[in-house]
């Protein structure tokens, strides 16, 4: 294939004219056996006939030399990136290799080249631009920076030549992601200008009829700005020179794309959009009397003209993270309108238009290509040293690698911190997935669901409807989400275990013609060590104990309710035993068993009055110093004076069965002194089954009546059972346990 075939006349010319002026301009950065080396690669590229037009038929080596210039210009950038760009078309291509060209140019080239590489393999992937994720990935995978500010180097020369183009659909394209993507992206590493620009010509692109609306009102109206900014800065202009001041002032209007913003948000008109204006005052003063003098400007300005407060802006003291520096007033000019002042120095003003290499250069770095190494060496150093981070502390979150960014087969991108799993992913996708995950497919090869993930992986999630969630996969994610996730899971499947060995245990009761009954199998429950009924029915479910051993000592608890036989105990624990208190004909409760968790056989025990245990209550033993055990309440008003004090003479205590016993509790009723309603209370108690009523002692003041009940019954729930009733009675506001 001949060069000719692949360029036009015009483009030949213009290659020329380009080539030229990229070495003239250049000659200081470039070395002189550059120029035959770069020209010899893109003659082979174009010989090979591997060189490609783009969507709009540009040709790639026409819009490789002038996006040279925009970095050279523009950005400040030198010779590994401009030799980068020259080159990245015939490399892109597959018309040289990375170690071909990391021989003849140097190992910088090869690697900003192997960054572009990187992002053309990313864009190859069905990805929606329009997320921050798909920016930081971007970053990320450019591994140098130098490749970002190339994309958009290379964006703005595309942007600057589509305007005519029939590939509206490729002009949508690039327009969207150069508003979304690339503006931003620019916005961060301070380069205003080039971010301006690619605002314009996207709105231009993608909303030409506002575009042109706003342009053409801007113009009707040019010569009445240009004379109200003439007015507005003379005054100004005088007093500054009668100061001694140097500087150069100019007026500007809002950009297009920021006027059309303001004019959305605002629901204005042009006319509406505030602070229209603005005008730039750029002083030369010496770096010592930077401050001072943007200051005593200040002064003057404000002295004029009326200041708003809230739309003052001090990046003065404080510079932006990007290097920025400025002071922004609004002043209320003639005609009552609002101007909008900007205050800099000429070295601020460099940095404002050509953002961090501009700062870096007036750090103290000079020009060629130790100055874009000493730049790239500060972003470094701060990186990994974590100091100037007033400075660089943006920069840090976008290159710092703290998250990964991963995609779906369909193109979906997914955020996760360094460090997660393809069990991350999955749960991160739906919680159905990530329960019947079983590995991954990334690019070619299958993983475990142990993989860590990288940026750029296309996963695809492998399931199975045999598996379900583990209770080790809790150590193989690493997000709270995933982990929370698992648990929920796990309790849920432990729930359904739980109803399916009750189910079957009542099933096989019904079977073998066994009456079911509640409190003997809580007895029996209980008697087998278990203090939660959910963990007996767990380890049912998981064999630790057999059916029949359970059924079997559940029908010896039956007997025993009836009366039938007498209790044993070979389902205990070897250290608990059975206290019976048929010996002590003072206790009001004769036939309650009680197990206690020490080895003490003989030992009398009694229910502590000052708190009047119930069956059912949690309880604890407190040994006397007469040798006997009080059982109190775990909610006792003394229990807690009795832990602290006494902490070695307490005794677990656990209720094992009972046989109708009855224990006394007295109840607190407090209500209006309303005719009847004592009797409404004792009526209340006198039918209940199994309840008697000892003593009641009433005391009435100011209308309210409170008083106290003895009464005796059996257990916790008939007590709540009874204090829900009396709760019911017309007049009574409160019952209480005493």
């Amino acid at each position: 294939m001949e060069v000719k075939d692949f360029l036009t006349n015009d483009e030949r010319q213009q290659i020329v004219d380009l080539h030229t002026q990229l070495w003239r301009e250049a000659e200081s950065v470039l070395k002189a056996e550059d120029k035959n080396l770069v020209k010899k690669y893109l003659t082979d590229a174009v010989m090979t006939g591997k060189l490609q037009r783009d969507a709009f038929g540009l040709n790639p080596i026409v819009v490789d030399f002038q996006t040279a210039l925009i970095v050279l210009n523009e950005v400040g950038l030198s010779r590994a990136s401009i030799l980068s760009i020259m080159l990245s078309s015939a490399t892109l291509s597959g018309a040289c290799t990375l170690d071909q060209v990391g021989k003849d140019f140097g190992t910088e080239v090869a690697k900003i080249l192997h960054g572009m590489t990187r992002i053309k393999d990313l864009y190859s992937k069905s990805v929606n631009i329009k997320t921050e994720n798909f920016r930081n990935l971007l970053v990320t995978f450019a591994e140098d920076i130098r490749v970002i500010f190339i994309m958009i180097a290379n964006r703005v020369c595309i942007m600057r030549q589509i305007r005519d183009t029939e590939a509206k659909d490729a002009q949508r394209l690039v327009s969207t992601e150069s508003a979304y993507l690339y503006a931003p992206l620019a916005h961060k590493l301070g380069l205003y200008k080039l971010k301006s620009e690619l605002e314009d010509l996207s709105l231009k692109y993608l909303e030409t009829e506002a575009y042109y609306h706003i342009k053409e009102e801007l113009n009707q109206k040019k010569k009445l700005r240009d004379a109200y900014i003439a007015n507005f800065i003379k005054p100004i202009e005088e007093k500054l020179l009668e100061m001694g001041l140097k500087f150069h002032m100019k007026g500007r209007t809002k950009s297009i794309h920021s006027i059309w913003q303001k004019m959305k948000k605002q629901n204005v008109g042009v006319d509406g959009v505030f602070d229209l204006m603005a005008i730039r005052i750029i002083l030369d003063s010496k770096p010592e009397r930077e401050k001072m003098e943007c200051w005593q400007v200040f002064s003057i300005i404000t002295d004029m003209y009326q200041s708003n407060p809230r739309r003052m802006r001090d990046w003065l003291s404080m510079p932006k993270s990007n290097g920025y520096e400025s002071l922004h007033i609004t002043v209320l000019g003639p005609q009552q309108k609002w101007v909008e002042v900007q205050i800099r120095t000429k070295r601020m003003d460099d940095v404002a238009e050509h953002g961090l290499a501009a700062h870096w250069r007036y750090k103290g770095i000079k020009g060629g290509e130790s100055g874009i190494d000493s730049w790239l060496a500060n972003i470094r150093s701060v990186l990994e040293n974590q100091d100037d981070m007033k400075m660089m502390d943006q920069l840090k979150q976008e290159l710092v690698e703290d998250e990964v960014f991963v995609f779906t087969p369909k193109g979906d991108l997914f955020k996760l911190p360094l460090g997660a799993t393809v069990l991350d992913f999955a749960y991160t996708i739906h919680t159905k997935v990530g329960d019947k995950c079983v590995g991954a497919r990334i690019g070619n090869r299958n993983v475990t669901i142990r993989q860590k993930l990288q940026s750029g992986d296309q996963i695809e999630i492998l399931t199975s409807n045999t598996q379900t969630p583990k209770q080790d996969w809790l150590n193989v994610v690493t997000t709270s989400k995933a982990r929370s996730k698992i648990r929920q899971s796990l309790k849920e499947m432990h729930a359904g275990q739980v109803n399916m060995a009750k189910e079957e245990l009542e099933r096989k009761l019904k079977n073998r013609k066994i009456d079911f009954d509640e409190p003997a199998l809580m007895h029996t429950i209980k008697r087998m060590g278990y203090k939660v009924v959910t963990d007996f029915y767990a380890a049912l479910a998981g064999g630790s104990i057999d059916t029949n051993e359970v059924i079997e000592a559940y029908t010896a608890q039956l007997r025993y309710d009836k009366g039938e036989s007498e209790r044993t105990s070979p389902t205990l624990g070897a250290d608990a035993f059975v206290l019976n208190d048929e010996k002590d004909k003072r206790k009001t409760v004769t036939e309650d068993v009680l197990v206690i968790d020490q080895n003490l056989r003989g030992i009398d025990f009694q229910m502590a009055r000052c708190c009047q245990p119930v069956y059912g209550d949690e309880v604890f033993g407190f040994v006397t110093s007469g040798g006997g055990i009080k059982i109190h309440r775990n909610d006792c008003p003394n229990a807690h004076d009795l832990r602290e004090r006494f902490g070695y003479r307490i005794v677990r205590a656990l209720w094992a069965g009972k046989h109708g016993s009855q224990y006394p509790i007295t109840l607190r009723v407090i209500g209006n002194d309303d005719l009847g309603i004592v009797n409404n209370i004792t009526s209340i108690i006198s039918k209940e089954e199994k309840i008697l009523l000892r003593s009641i002692s009433i005391d009435s003041h100011d209308g309210l009546f409170s008083g106290n009940l003895t009464v005796m019954l059996e257990d916790t729930s008939r007590l709540q059972q009874l204090i829900k009733k009396l709760k019911t009675v017309k007049g009574v506001k409160n019952v209480t346990r005493g």
